[in-house]
């Protein structure tokens, strides 16, 4: 899988002291991380956030649908304090979330087909994008099986696959490796390796064991701090805190 978008090179995520206030909440307070482009690979950054109000905020923030209170913040070389910034790095985003529902009767094949066309890649052809990542992610079997249906692992895996169909540069993941057993925890961590040779992933949710399992490194966020790198690995991307 290669991006559409030409941004290879650029540094996937940099931010430096920002801050994001949800509500009256402060869900980043003074954070600064850094997402590294590895020629070996990118794997995937874990972010330990264990509210889930506070998972959706950061994001909604790196995926442009949220403007930063303060402090600087770069995805995939967009400045995200713009508006202009933020529209354009939607384009170069996939995300994937555990609460997003699914309208009623759409099966796994509908599901990607979908985002596929909502992506509206100019040239492509929606249903081999769509026929494609579901045979990667070994879900051609599932695709005329309703997503309400499906059981969790292979519903999440469909969603992995609905947010990276038109081939985006960053990967956002919201919850997916949450609630599972270890069997079908393994299974979506291999998924999102995979998806890691050629896509820079940022995995959020509320546990660092999981996380642990598709990451290259682990952080956690407390009381809107970034404060302490869980499971370093080398080579790795780096947390510059």
């Amino acid at each position: 899988m290669r991006s559409s978008y030409g941004t290879t090179g650029m540094t996937p995520v940099l931010a430096a002291g920002v801050g994001v206030r949800h509500g009256w909440t402060w869900v980043l307070r003074a954070a600064s991380f850094r997402l590294e482009v590895l020629e070996a690979g990118r794997p995937a950054i874990g972010i330990v956030i264990p509210r889930q109000v506070a998972r959706a905020a950061v994001i909604d923030l790196l995926g442009g649908l949220a403007r930063p209170a303060y402090g600087e913040l770069r995805v995939l070389g967009q400045d995200l304090t713009t508006a202009q910034g933020r529209t354009a790095v939607r384009r170069y985003v996939g995300i994937a979330r555990v609460s997003a529902r699914p309208q009623p009767g759409r099966r796994v094949r509908g599901l990607v087909g979908h985002a596929a066309r909502v992506a509206n890649l100019p040239g492509r052809d929606c249903e081999v994008l769509a026929a494609a990542i579901l045979d990667r992610l070994a879900l051609t079997p599932w695709a005329d099986v309703p997503m309400r249906a499906a059981p969790p692992v292979i519903a999440r895996r469909a969603k992995l696959a609905a947010a990276v169909v038109h081939e985006p540069e960053l990967l956002l993941i919201d919850g997916l490796l949450d609630g599972l057993g270890p069997r079908d925890t393994e299974t979506v961590a291999a998924s999102i390796r995979d998806l890691g040779r050629d896509t820079a992933i940022v995995a959020i949710g509320r546990d660092s064991a999981p996380l642990a399992r598709a990451c290259g490194e682990v952080l956690t966020l407390t009381d809107g701090i970034i404060v302490r790198d869980l499971a370093p690995v080398s080579p790795r991307p780096r947390a510059c805190l």
